[in-house]
């Protein structure tokens, strides 16, 4: 069992963010990556949609043998997360939430601004934290309509990308916000292009290397560590394009990837 893949699954190449992470903190581990690429953005959906993909998504990551899944996407992880730990019982399932926590220890102008999808904002797990953390800290909430678009196609930077990214960055410097928080696995792909258009003084908070931590340290807790490095394995898979994933992959993080397609039927996923 320890030898057994971690699943890790976003509606497309956004969690490879979180990929890259935990293939660097835990490189014994053999990682499956699963893109739903025939229904990104998840942002944009409904609770229901995104809840019913996530639960066919975690029977497939289970029938594949992993022994931990990792629900690489802040808006899935606000609507879907418990659902997922209902329905498996047994199976560590990590998830994302804005790192609010760690922005509110940062912050001394008491302002900090939160990049993410309306569906992460509307999510239990988003205001939970908010309540947890914030305090007497204001955070303003950024809508990004389009960003995750934009990093699927892979235009991570030019005018395009500067003017949209200022569009969303503004109003949270007008608000006196010194940390900003990246709420969705798409955004740190164009955490330069941001860093850039803020400055050094302000605090950019990627929580993927958190989450990959975090991950060994409840596989090592569950005696589920890899013992057997030899035979680490890294397997991609999506519901979309497989030509046009393996070149984002590529770009993205720098691996050859070579993915099989997987394509939804009658509600089900199945291996093509």
């Amino acid at each position: 069992m320890s030898s057994a893949p971690i699943g890790i699954f976003d509606s497309g190449v956004g969690g490879l963010s979180v990929w890259r992470q935990v293939v660097h903190h835990l490189p014994a581990e053999s990682v499956l990556y699963l893109a739903d690429q025939a229904h990104v953005p998840y942002g944009q959906r409904s609770a229901a949609e995104i809840q019913t993909y996530c639960a066919e998504i975690a029977e497939q990551l289970v029938a594949m043998g992993c022994k931990a899944i990792v629900v690489a996407c802040n808006t899935a992880s606000a609507v879907a997360l418990d659902g997922l730990r209902q329905a498996f019982p047994a199976l560590p399932i990590l998830g994302l939430e804005p790192a609010v926590k760690p922005a509110v220890g940062l912050t001394r102008s008491g302002v900090v601004g939160v990049m993410a999808t309306p569906a992460t904002f509307q999510g239990e797990l988003y205001r939970a934290t908010v309540g947890r953390w914030a305090g007497d800290v204001q955070v303003v909430e950024q809508v990004c309509i389009g960003l995750a678009d934009l990093v699927e196609r892979g235009e991570l930077e030019g005018a395009r990308c500067d003017a949209l990214l200022r569009s969303f960055l503004d109003p949270m410097l007008a608000a006196g916000a010194d940390t900003i928080v990246l709420g969705c696995t798409h955004y740190p792909f164009v955490i330069e292009v941001i860093r850039r258009l803020v400055g050094p003084a302000l605090a950019v908070l990627d929580p993927a290397p958190a989450v990959a931590r975090h991950l060994g340290a409840v596989l090592s807790q569950a005696d589920l560590l890899n013992t057997a490095p030899d035979h680490t394995e890294h397997r991609f898979f999506t519901t979309g394009d497989v030509e046009a994933f393996d070149r984002s992959v590529a770009r993205l993080v720098g691996a050859s990837c070579g993915s099989q397609s997987l394509a939804w039927q009658n509600g089900h996923l199945h291996r093509l």
